[in-house]
């Protein structure tokens, strides 16, 4: 799924439906729900489709498609939403070195305002740089 959701961050988001995805990279934030918040129903659509296809055809694959998206969906929300953008105040003071990375790479990806020139469109695997960075910020001087 990590592989899918780079793809599409990359090239739906940050692409044709970046309508949708701009204000999400907006400094101001001026209400609780973004237009961005609209990829939930988006994307949880054929996650449920998946599910109830499969689960009237003796719980086939469709079924197991359904269920990667939606867990995705789910660890999106607390990583992202919760985790990162700390829209619900939980997580907030975490030490560990995986999750410093992700922090990290994630305002990188925050840091253009733009569709263009963007990098780190993943959520759960960051590049390495950001583990050695948050390696180092946690060593004693």
């Amino acid at each position: 799924m990590e592989g899918v959701a780079w793809l599409t961050h990359k090239y739906v988001m940050h692409g044709f439906l970046w309508y949708l995805h701009k204000d999400h990279h907006q400094k101001e934030i001026k209400s609780v729900l973004e237009k961005n918040d609209s990829f939930f129903l988006i994307f949880s659509v054929p996650g449920i489709i998946g599910l109830l296809a499969g689960m009237m055809n003796n719980y086939n694959f469709f079924f197991w498609i359904g269920l990667g998206i939606t867990v995705y969906g789910f660890a999106y929300f607390v990583v992202h939403d919760v985790f990162i953008h700390q829209r619900i105040k939980y997580l907030r003071n975490s030490d560990n070195v995986y999750l410093r990375a992700i922090r990290k790479a994630h305002k990188v990806h925050h840091k253009h305002l733009g569709k263009e020139e963007g990098e780190c469109f993943g959520m759960l695997w960051v590049p390495f740089k950001y583990f050695i960075e948050a390696t180092k910020a946690k060593q004693p001087k």
